[in-house]
């Protein structure tokens, strides 16, 4: 057997219920991966070993809590947890803690999950980097601003983990870690207890390393039954979009994407190609550029007036371009996005989902740096729910995931599409 670190989330939550280990065990063994690759790979912002496996003891002891029982959960740190920090990546908020858990904290942790700890995030889950370096090559970007999670993930310390998206933050690192990145359906769960970077746009999701994790979580947070191992019951029909944004593509990405259409066409699915009208091309710059700005400086209103010493240049450029931003300006974007929204259904009628790309490219070279948001934040505010599943490798060998996109709500859906794709390119 494999150690216990190295589990997904169902085969803990199946073992322990017969018996077969303890969740003190496996909260053992995920810390000691931790005390072995924390050094190099940076991904926790707190972490507390007798807490984390006190609370496996406590587990181990009383009855069965739930589909979650004994699962370590690492959480994004600009999410309330009662018992770590939520220091949210900026000196502002140095050991800041909050009363209670946030709502996704509180859901987990009645079903049983052992809150390992808090995983690195950029400052303000913006754009500004954390410590964190790629698993697959610390000299290369994890992503963000989720990058602890996913690098947590990705080395097996945890076997799941909270992040957020506004623009990319979880996908764009779960793409560059190579683990499955989920961002639900806008507001499919609940966002209490976050940091907001942008409210129209902040959604709380999880970075797992199988779609069966991710659905045993989800199901768990939004009260209902998990579809575990449920594939789709005939070859889908997926859309193939390249977006507006294709000739910005790097090489293996374009590959990626091709590669995965030509191989699931070969498998028996049936694809057609989805051209987008004029209104998407500006979709990306009213999100990233106008509403993302503004929405921020008003969420960071109070830290930017009382330590704005603090932040770093990179973040308070974009506080002080939302300041100065007109709101009539932050009206049509929000109005663009909502034609946009409109405009996007239909074109999912007669599809299962839609295959798109994740990334611009491979994780780049250098930790300044977390790359480009662009193919996840142009699904983002469209609210869709949308996946990035770890299938192909680029010319450093580091890993370029592809991105599944479902209609709005139909996540559960996508999860089984997911395994449809995986079950063909995995």
């Amino acid at each position: 057997m494999p150690s216990l670190n190295q589990l997904s989330c169902t085969e803990i939550q199946q073992g322990i219920a017969v018996g077969k280990f303890t969740a003190e065990a496996v909260t053992r063994d995920c810390l000691d991966r931790i005390a072995e690759r924390e050094p190099t790979l940076k991904a926790w912002a707190a972490i507390d070993r007798d807490h984390a496996l006190a609370q496996a003891r406590a587990l181990d002891r009383g009855p069965n809590r739930g589909a979650l029982h004994g699962v370590p959960v690492g959480v994004k740190d600009i999410i309330d947890t009662f018992d770590f920090p939520t220091q949210m990546g900026s000196a502002i908020y140095k050991n800041y803690r909050t009363f209670g858990d946030a709502a996704c904290v509180a859901f987990v942790r009645a079903a049983g999950a052992v809150i390992l700890g808090k995983t690195v995030t950029s400052e303000f889950a913006g754009m500004s980097p954390g410590p964190t370096t790629n698993p697959h090559n610390p000299a290369h970007t994890p992503g963000g601003s989720s990058s602890g999670s996913a690098a947590a993930v990705a080395d097996h310390m945890v076997p799941v983990a909270f992040g957020t998206q506004t623009g990319g933050s979880i996908l764009r690192p779960a793409s560059y870690c190579g683990v499955v990145g989920y961002k639900p359906t806008f507001n499919l769960i609940n966002r209490s207890g976050i940091k907001f970077a942008a409210e129209t746009l902040d959604t709380v999701g999880l970075i797992a390393r199988s779609v069966d994790d991710v659905d045993l979580v989800t199901a768990t947070l939004v009260n209902r039954t998990p579809s575990l191992g449920k594939t789709l019951p005939r070859a889908p029909r997926f859309g193939l979009c390249r977006t507006p944004l294709w000739d910005t593509a790097e090489p293996e990405t374009k590959h990626a994407v091709e590669d995965a259409a030509a191989r699931l066409a070969a498998a028996g699915a049936r694809l057609s190609e989805i051209t987008l009208s004029e209104e998407f091309s500006r979709l990306y710059h009213a999100s990233r550029e106008t509403i993302n700005n503004y929405e921020r400086a008003r969420s960071m209103a109070s830290d930017w007036a009382a330590h704005g010493e603090l932040v770093s240049k990179v973040l308070g450029d974009r506080v002080k371009l939302g300041m100065t931003t007109p709101h009539a300006d932050y009206v049509a974007a929000l109005s663009l996005a909502e034609r946009c929204r409109s405009l996007i259904e239909p074109q999912f009628d007669g599809l299962d989902a839609i295959v798109a790309p994740c990334t611009k490219g491979e994780a780049i070279a250098g930790l300044a740096h977390t790359g480009d948001p662009a193919f996840q934040q142009f699904w983002t505010v469209l609210y869709v729910p949308s996946m990035s599943l770890p299938t192909h490798r680029g010319p450093k060998g580091l890993p370029v995931g592809i991105q599944l996109v479902a209609p709005r709500y139909q996540d559960e859906h996508l999860f089984a599409c997911a395994r449809w794709v995986m079950g063909k390119l995995g």
